[in-house]
């Protein structure tokens, strides 16, 4: 599978888990104290949450005409498709939750790569706070991946 079909499958993934109420929803009375993975589903909704105000900070200078947030763009945009299917396999405890942990972890060292890019065209990402918090989240994310993806 190819990172395009990959990130394909993710998006009907992240639809798909859109329409199924979540499993890890607050006071679910099944399992006090919140849901077998809940640091990785709360890693992955802030990851999510950060890449989107990331991607929309870039959008913005994008449409300012500064071409160089466009990989960073791009990257927020992905790992915003990845994140959301992570929180949902988490919230689930998928069976294949250890496999996707480890792309997700690849996933987010890109984004958090392309963030803390500070040479060349990309100069302008690493003094946007927006750019910032997202690579932070992203490494937080990667350290929960990390836990549970196998080798």
């Amino acid at each position: 599978m190819d990172r395009r079909e990959l990130l394909h499958s993710l998006g009907a993934a992240a639809i798909t888990a859109a329409a199924i109420p979540s499993l890890a929803q607050e006071g679910h009375h099944d399992h006090p104290g919140g849901a077998k993975n809940q640091a990785l589903i709360n890693a992955a909704s802030d990851c999510a949450n950060k890449a989107e105000l990331c991607q929309t900070h870039s959008q913005k200078l994008l449409a300012q005409g500064d071409k160089s947030m466009a990989a960073c763009a791009r990257n927020a945009r992905q790992i915003i498709v990845v994140c959301t299917a992570m929180r949902s396999l988490a919230a689930q405890d998928a069976p294949s939750l250890p496999k996707f942990a480890k792309v997700a972890a690849a996933e987010v060292l890109n984004c958090e790569a392309e963030c803390h890019k500070g040479t060349g065209e990309h100069q302008a990402c690493k003094k946007h706070q927006a750019c910032k918090d997202c690579a932070d989240a992203c490494a937080a994310c990667r350290a929960e991946c990390a836990k549970l993806s196998v080798a």
